[in-house]
This record gives structure tokens, C-alpha cells and sequence, in this order.
């Protein structure tokens, strides 16, 4: 099969080997004492995010690690200075998923989250553990690649598991640890064009659903891996700007040229107006096609139109506002910042750092799978760190995988909070990065 490229996947615009290996009682060697600071108090806070765990390993994009985060795991458990293990965000994933197949089956969500777990069992067995030993608070946090999991469908595969969602918004969270109210920790999503959750599009189509187009863009890509493909059955058909359509169509124009370089990137075998899209979920019960989710022209310079997510391109302020995103950006800014990794960070800066009413110091985020630590100042002049979890995904060409972060909260010894990013590759721990900051 050809070799997957992450999905930031668009991650560079959105934003993206069959083995299990099994769980063993290793000795615990040097990597174990990174998780020990001889403290006489638990009060490490491990993070890790976009695991992406799936319910076939046939085309999940996390397999050959699955083992290797079993250990880790294992080592956290075993840990006696551990207080805390935060996942945030894209835990399970609903999106990478061949456009071909139905993703629940036919059946439905519980039925899916099931799945999951079965398929990922030394994963999901070591969390339970974890969770039933009661020694280590595990959180879990929505991203976009599983925002459409309840919080009940959580709870009946991670039983007791500590759920961080917004009470007034779905598939969205941002937690403080307990005691820590100057840390933010959220996978990101809610600020990004295309994975944000979108309530308000296509509800004359899927009623209820809150799945944005970054959803087919995912599918669309596994389905080309899942092919092999190397050429589109048909050409990309051409739109040109409507220079009279104002702010709504030049981002209409962007959003055609979103969708002509991903099917060049991942082309596929199938007619663009075969209805190959199953999508069975959140409300899409209809099998789409390509054509159905690219713009369309009558004319070269006329109005540029769409058929799902129809109008989407102007309500970016609304849907911010249903999403509980603090300070309002333009859309044209949002969809620019949603094009790499480092405009996702900037919203971290924008939300939180140059925002006078956020009193947070340190602010967390997964979903681009850039693992990186970066210090700002803040409105107050403040020192201030941003950092990012990276990924446990078996190919991540946007940088390194089996990605963590570890805060190591100040002590009677030490006034400074530590953050620190490290890599567990080979079961071998390496110091990517460390900063901190005094309170």
C-alpha cells in the first residue's frame, strides 16, 4: 500500500503493518524515570493527543505504534509521581475512513465505539486499568476526528474516564487540570475553517449535524489510499474568480482551489459524479459524490455555487459564536491561519495570550501533529508558553511521532512550572524541548 501522508492533512490544508503488537512487562530502564521526580506527591500532568485510534487496522492511521503506546502506557501506570494523563482530542476516528466504506456498518455509534475498542484492545484494556486503579485522573477531550462521539459512547468503552466538554457546544472542550487555572488544554479544532464544528450548514440536508467539510476531505483521502490511485478517473473541472462577488465568493474561489489540490494529492479511481461517499452518520444518510462537494460554475468568472455546505463561507462569525471561539476572527483570516500548522498556533496566541480577559499562562493543543514548544508574552508582558502534543500516527512526515508533553507543576524546591515536550520512538525517551514559567 502506498505510504500514508499525515492528515493536517490538509492539513497542510486541513491543517492529516497489519501487526498488533502485545503489551509486555518490560523492565522499565531509563524511560521509566522520566515519569518519577521523586517528588512525595503525585503531580506530573502527562499530555498526548491525536492517537487516532480506528475500528479496522486495515486502514487506521495509527497500527504499527499501537504496541509501542501500550508500553507507554504501561509506564504511566506503573509511575508513583504521575497525577494526571490528558488525551487531547482525536482519541477515535470517525474521518480516515475510505469514502467506500459505511463507517458504522450499518449499525450505529455505540456500535462503532465498540469497534474501536476491540480492534485497539491493549490500548484500551491498559486505559481501564489505569482509570479502575484510581491513582491517575485520565481526561479525555473532543477533537474534530471523533467530535461526533457522545459522551455516553466514551463512557461505555472507558468506564469512569473524566470528560471535558463544553456544556453548550458538541464535539468541543477545553480543560484546566484541577488547581491549575492559568493552563488551557484543548485539541484546537474550534478554531480552524475547515475542522471546526459546523452546526448551521447543510441542515435542510443532515438535520442536527454538526460534521464540516474537513469530514469529506478525510474521506475522500483514505479512499485514495485505499486505491492505490496515481491519476484522476476525471479532470478537475476549472473555476475562475468572480471578481464581482466580493469577500463571499474570492473565499468560495479559495475553497475551489482547496479542493483542486487535494484531489491532485490524492486522486482518485472514481468518477467525480459516482456517489461514493457512505457516510451513514450525524445526520448524512445520502451517499455523495465529489460533485457534490466541490464549487460549481456556469460561466469562467461567474457565480461560484455549492450544493453541501452551501453558505458556509459566510458564516464563519455565527459558527464561531455557537462554538464559543472568545475572539472573533475573519473568515478570509481564519481560512488563511488554517492552511499550516503555525496558523493554528497563532490562534492559540490570538485566543488566549493577546486576549485581556484570559488570565491563561500556558495553553496546549494537538490536531496539526506539529509537536512544539514556543513562549510568547502575553498582553501584561508576560512570559507565557504555547506547546503542542504532536502524534502517536505510524507516519507523520510534519515531524516526529510518539509525541508527550509533561507539566511538572512548581514545588516547594522550585518556583518555575516546567513544560516539557518529549519523544517515546522506539521506547526510548528523548527530550524534544523544555521551557518554563513562574506564577
Amino acid at each position: 500500500m502506498k505510504k500514508k501522508t499525515s492528515l493536517f492533512h490538509f492539513l497542510s490544508f486541513i491543517g492529516i503493518i497489519t501487526c498488533l503488537l502485545p503489551a509486555c512487562n518490560k523492565p522499565l530502564n531509563k524511560v521509566f524515570d522520566s515519569f518519577n521526580n521523586n517528588s512525595k506527591e503525585r503531580n506530573l500532568i502527562i499530555i498526548i493527543s491525536d492517537i487516532h485510534l480506528g475500528a479496522d487496522l486495515s486502514y487506521s492511521e495509527t497500527n504499527i505504534n499501537l504496541g509501542i503506546l501500550t508500553d507507554f502506557l504501561e509506564q504511566i501506570r506503573r509511575s508513583s509521581s504521575v497525577k494526571e494523563l490528558v488525551i487531547a482530542g482525536d482519541l477515535i476516528d470517525e474521518w480516515f475512513i475510505p469514502a467506500s466504506i459505511n463507517p458504522y456498518n450499518g449499525k450505529n455509534q455505540t456500535d462503532f465505539a465498540e469497534r474501536v475498542a476491540q480492534t485497539n484492545k491493549g490500548v484500551f484494556d491498559k486505559l481501564n486499568q489505569i482509570i479502575q486503579e484510581k491513582k491517575i485522573l485520565v481526561t479525555y477531550i473532543p477533537g474534530n476526528h471523533d467530535l461526533t462521539i457522545t459522551k455516553e459512547n466514551i463512557d461505555s468503552i472507558l468506564p469512569g474516564i473524566n470528560q471535558a466538554r463544553d456544556a453548550n457546544a458538541l464535539g468541543l472542550g477545553t480543560y484546566s487540570p484541577s488547581g491549575f487555572p492559568e493552563i488551557a488544554i484543548e485539541h484546537g479544532h474550534r478554531y480552524h475553517f475547515m475542522c471546526a464544528p459546523d452546526p448551521i450548514s447543510n441542515q435542510n440536508i443532515a438535520p442536527g449535524t454538526i460534521l464540516p467539510a474537513g469530514y469529506f476531505f478525510a474521506r475522500i483521502a483514505a479512499e485514495h489510499f485505499k486505491q492505490g490511485c496515481l491519476q484522476n478517473a476525471d479532470a478537475i473541472p476549472i473555476i475562475t474568480t468572480n471578481t464581482s462577488g466580493g469577500g463571499s465568493q474570492s473565499l468560495l474561489y479559495s475553497y475551489w482551489s482547496s479542493w483542486a489540490w487535494w484531489l491532485t494529492t490524492f486522486p482518485i479511481q472514481n468518477h467525480f459524479y459516482e456517489k461514493i461517499i457512505i457516510s451513514d452518520m450525524n445526520g448524512f444518510n445520502d451517499t455523495c459524490s465529489v460533485n457534490d462537494l466541490m464549487p460549481t460554475q456556469a460561466n469562467p468568472g461567474g457565480f461560484i455555487k455549492l450544493k453541501l455546505f452551501d453558505g458556509f463561507q459566510d458564516s464563519w462569525t455565527q459558527r464561531c459564536e455557537r462554538n464559543n471561539v472568545v475572539v472573533s476572527v475573519p473568515a478570509r483570516e481564519a481560512f488563511a491561519y488554517a492552511s499550516s500548522a503555525n496558523g493554528i498556533d497563532t490562534m492559540a496566541v490570538i485566543q488566549y495570550f493577546n486576549n485581556p480577559y484570559s488570565s491563561k499562562r500556558i495553553v496546549v493543543f494537538g490536531h496539526t501533529h506539529v509537536a512544539t514548544i514556543k513562549d510568547y508574552k502575553n498582553y501584561k508582558g508576560q512570559k507565557s508558553i504555547y506547546a503542542n502534543s504532536g502524534t502517536w500516527i505510524d507516519d507523520n512526515p510534519n515531524g516526529p511521532t510518539m509525541d508527550f508533553l509533561i507539566i511538572t507543576p512548581k514545588s516547594i524546591d522550585n518556583s518555575q512550572t516546567f513544560v516539557t515536550l518529549f519523544s517515546f520512538k522506539d521506547e526510548v525517551i528523548k527530550e524534544l524541548a523544555k521551557d518554563s514559567i513562574s506564577f
